[in-house]
């Protein structure tokens, strides 16, 4: 990285690299400044006391809160998810946990510190319809209630409106598989749900299968738009890969995997940039048999320019130069690999619109 980049704590804490000695106050202070504002200051506390480094009093009480919040938080996702649970006990179809509500529920070192800002779940497309009813029976509602937003989630996303709940405003995403159907890739949801495994000790509730899980984590951050959490997405995998390293045959099965669900492209970039940002083991095998999967060496040079800068945490003190541009080139880059170019166009101008105008466009006609 280069030297006169702004140094991002928040990255050194979590992948264990911190200098010993002793810290100054202030530089503890900053280090808590930036992974707050990441969503991290939660996992940066755990990583902390998992290793043991103890900062002065005033950081130490920063970092019990924010643990605390986190153990809150983590006890009222296990709740809502008996609701749901309870709501869905009739499907007659796998539920399945995806992301950080799956880490949690199956005891996984990621969820470590982990805060959320919603629940997701993956129920096969032939029964969404009545997964839907049996939430809205259960007090979940959907938003996004103009007929352009019904429309842009139903025909085309990979996935319903988010939906919240009457009572207890927890809002919870239901997907019918990982990527939107007009994406440039399409793994198939059929595989996914085949290769899903029970969680322990959970009736009814399923996950993805670790190499699955690696993938979804990688392209929900590598096939994104929204950068905002960009760097918990990285320390998620980062998490997942070192655990699920533990076993042996674990690398041979995610590359695999990703050729199967035409998935090596974000496989390639999230071991490259979890590799180099945090320090991850990647198995010289993965890697070898990624080679293929990588982009040409100048496409390859300007996604390290722009990733590079888009993975730190946000905090304004840690942008380099040019984090507004990279950060911008992703979000049409992530539309770009959505959406084919007349939907694009399409839904960026309404965007636009909607933004600049505060009004609501006729919905666009069926893209062909």
């Amino acid at each position: 990285m280069p030297m006169h980049w702004p140094e991002d704590l928040t990255s050194t804490a979590l992948s264990g690299r911190m200098p010993p000695g002793p810290w100054p106050d202030e530089r503890w202070s900053t280090l808590f400044r930036q992974a707050r504002v990441a969503g991290l200051l939660g996992r940066v506390a755990a990583q902390l006391d998992e290793s043991g480094r103890a900062g002065p009093a005033a950081a130490a009480r920063h970092a019990e809160a924010a643990l605390r919040v986190c153990r809150a938080q983590q006890d009222e996702i296990c709740r809502e998810i008996r609701f749901i649970q309870h709501a869905l006990a009739g499907l007659g179809a796998p539920v399945v946990l995806l992301k950080g509500a799956a880490y949690v529920m199956a005891g996984l070192p990621a969820a470590q510190g982990r805060v959320f800002s919603d629940i997701d779940i993956m129920v096969p497309k032939a029964v969404l319809a009545q997964a839907e009813s049996m939430l809205m029976l259960g007090g979940w509602m959907t938003t996004h209630h103009t007929a352009y937003d019904q429309r842009y989630y139903r025909q085309w996303m990979h996935e319903l409106p988010p939906m919240e709940h009457v009572q207890r405003s927890t809002v919870l995403d239901v997907h019918h598989t990982i990527l939107p159907e007009t994406a440039r890739l399409r793994p198939d949801p059929h595989k996914l749900f085949e290769a899903s495994e029970a969680v322990p000790g959970q009736t009814g509730l399923r996950m993805l299968c670790a190499p699955d899980m690696v993938l979804h984590s990688m392209t929900h951050l590598f096939m994104n738009d929204d950068m905002n959490h960009a760097l918990r997405d990285l320390s998620d995998l980062d998490l997942l890969l070192r655990h699920f390293a533990r076993d042996a045959q674990f690398w041979t099965q995610l590359v695999e995997r990703a050729a199967l669900l035409d998935l090596r492209r974000p496989l390639f970039y999230g071991l490259r940039y979890t590799a180099r940002l945090l320090g991850t083991p990647v198995a010289p095998q993965a890697s070898a048999a990624l080679r293929s999967a990588a982009p040409g060496a100048a496409l390859l040079k300007l996604m390290d320019a722009i990733w590079l800068r888009a993975l730190r945490s946000p905090h304004p003190a840690t942008a380099p130069a040019g984090r507004a541009a990279a950060l911008g080139a992703l979000y049409v880059r992530g539309h770009w690999l959505r959406m084919p170019p007349l939907l694009l166009a399409r839904h960026l101008t309404i965007k636009a619109l909607r933004r600049h105008e505060g009004e609501t466009p006729p919905e666009p006609e069926t893209p062909h």
